[in-house]
């Protein structure tokens, strides 16, 4: 299982992950971490996958126990506020750990 510290350490310092999820090689920028259903899951935007750029960045959802071989690496990532909602009504109560709200990065 993966660590939550290593999810922490991205998150505060804005860098990257590399995973292996579903038996593909990502490069995540993780957003938050946060529970639900006593599992915890972050929700991150795929830079890369299996190397190669997605068609559009987007937010996603990774069920911590399902990522493998999880990294941190040292390229860092902006928030992406447009797409990423720290006052979603799913984070509420639940969250464990976030990026620095929008408001406090200005």
């Amino acid at each position: 299982m993966t660590s939550p510290t290593t999810i922490f350490e991205a998150i505060a310092l804005q860098k990257c992950l590399m995973a292996t999820y579903n038996k593909m090689v990502v490069k995540l920028a993780p957003h938050i971490l946060y529970t639900r259903h006593d599992e915890m899951f972050i929700d991150a935007v795929t830079i890369e996958r299996e190397g190669r750029p997605p068609r559009e960045l987007k937010l996603g959802t990774f069920k911590l126990a399902g990522l493998n071989e999880v990294s941190v690496i040292d390229e860092t990532f902006e928030a992406m506020h447009g797409l990423y909602d720290e006052s979603d009504g799913k984070y509420k109560g639940v969250t464990l750990f976030a990026i620095a709200p929008e408001s406090a990065a200005a």
